[in-house]
């Protein structure tokens, strides 16, 4: 009889099983080409995945962003695309990086000190809970399920500072539309949410909190 085989990782798992198996890839962040690190085990290790290349022309052709000061959130970082653009982009600004992979975070550090740029990556229970973003970037873990997506935005939505934005990227077959409505139903008073854009099968969700 077969011995059985242990569950898949998910890039959302703590301390991925699969071998760390790291690569090269070169991809276009803030307007140029960087080689950066990528692995098996963490939210598309492969390439820039197709959501996050929807979000970040909105976070690099922002005018004014470099700058501007206060702490910024990438959430769910992954191997680190839109923790990179904010550094590259926002000199001036304090980048945090959180995910709940510990291999992803370990990414994170390492690209960040080969493109000369700081980031601070870490679990989230370690971030400051007293610390208000000016903004939150995220690519959000839809599959993680819908509780737990809703537990995890309640979490950090509300530590947007006073006029502060948070930007989500997610797929429309995904429950983009549902996930709008979720927010904008008053679960997170004072803030307002609209539709920022719609490209390649994505909508990118801004949620505005009041100055």
């Amino acid at each position: 009889m077969p011995e059985p085989q242990p569950a898949p990782d998910h890039y959302f798992t703590a301390r991925p099983a699969t071998a760390d198996e790291r690569r090269e890839l070169t991809v276009h962040l803030a307007g140029r080409d960087v080689t950066v690190t990528t692995a098996r085990g963490v939210f598309s290790g492969d390439r820039l995945d197709k959501g996050t290349a929807v979000l970040l022309p909105l976070l690099q052709d922002d005018p004014g962003a470099a700058d501007r000061t206060g702490d910024v959130l990438d959430l769910g970082c992954g191997w680190g695309p839109v923790a990179l653009s904010l550094a590259l982009t926002r000199p001036r600004q304090v980048v945090h990086a959180v995910d709940v992979n510990e291999r992803a975070l370990d990414l994170v550090r390492r690209n960040a000190d080969r493109l000369g740029v700081e980031v601070r990556a870490s679990l989230p229970d370690a971030v400051d809970p007293d610390l208000r973003f000016t903004e939150i970037w995220s690519n959000p873990p839809i599959r993680i399920g819908k509780e737990a997506l809703h537990a995890l935005l309640l979490q950090w939505l509300p530590r947007l500072a006073p006029g502060g934005r948070a930007h989500l990227v997610v797929q429309k077959n995904l429950g983009a539309d549902s996930l709008q409505a979720w927010l904008g139903s008053g679960v997170l008073p004072g803030t307002r949410t609209e539709r920022a854009t719609t490209a390649k099968g994505f909508r990118v969700l801004t949620v505005s909190r009041e100055a």
